[in-house]
């Protein structure tokens, strides 16, 4: 066999084992955010309930990648993504010198964070959008940072020695869930929905298919500049 096929080989092993690595870490990880976010919706639901019975406050799961918190009006999705991500050589994480020193470190699993309205679960409205409220790297050393909306884009960002711990984790779900309760339902502009289909209005009553999301679109951008994900 040539050098060639001896080397190919080398680096399958080495990139596959250092895959299911990091596989096996983001697992671990959410399941560390599946006992935090249990712990987050039953300390609101004692809270709330005694005060108003109409606001709900639900935690399902719909296997080992995917829950749901729901929060009222609010319904909020973590993901775990099944692979494994580097990143473009532009990226400012081949700038740390924790990646520099071992490229290794830059393989990440991902937790993808999405905001729903909860009715568009209840009504079965498949044409509404969410948005990404963040994401979560983490690599085989359960080092992290955040990519986010507002706090979330800029308190998580010390890849080089920050931990995901439970600790770290609780302090991601609360910045998290502050953000979604702070988006607003806003009315999506007329131009977008000034004209309708017959077979659209008689089917709102069964499945509502004009488009609602806190912001008519999915969207993940700063405040001040919409810039398409």
């Amino acid at each position: 066999m040539s050098e060639k096929f001896d080397s190919i080989k080398d680096s399958l092993l080495t990139k596959a084992c250092l895959k299911q690595d990091v596989y096996s870490v983001t697992k671990q990880v959410f399941a560390d955010l599946n006992q935090v976010l249990g712990e987050v919706t039953n300390e609101m639901h004692d809270f709330i309930s005694p005060s108003d019975s109409r606001v709900s406050v639900e935690l399902s799961s719909t296997g080992i990648c995917e829950s749901y918190l729901t929060m009222a009006g609010d319904t909020v999705i973590f993901h775990m993504h099944t692979n494994v991500f580097s990143f473009p050589e532009s990226h400012m994480i081949h700038k740390n010198s924790y990646v520099s020193k071992n490229p290794e470190n830059a393989y990440c699993g991902v937790i993808n964070i999405y905001n729903f309205l909860t009715d568009s679960f209840r009504f079965n409205r498949m044409n509404d959008y969410g948005y990404m409220v963040g994401r979560i790297f983490v690599n085989k050393d359960r080092h992290f940072f955040v990519e986010g909306k507002k706090q979330l884009g800029f308190l998580f960002n010390d890849f080089g020695s920050a931990v995901l711990d439970k600790a770290a984790l609780r302090d991601i779900v609360e910045t998290a869930l502050q953000h979604v309760i702070e988006f607003d339902l806003l009315t999506p502009p007329y131009d977008k929905v000034n004209i309708v289909s017959l077979d659209d209005v008689k089917q709102l009553s069964q499945n509502l298919k004009l488009k609602t999301g806190k912001r008519l679109g999915f969207r993940f951008e700063s405040d001040e500049n919409e810039v398409e994900f």
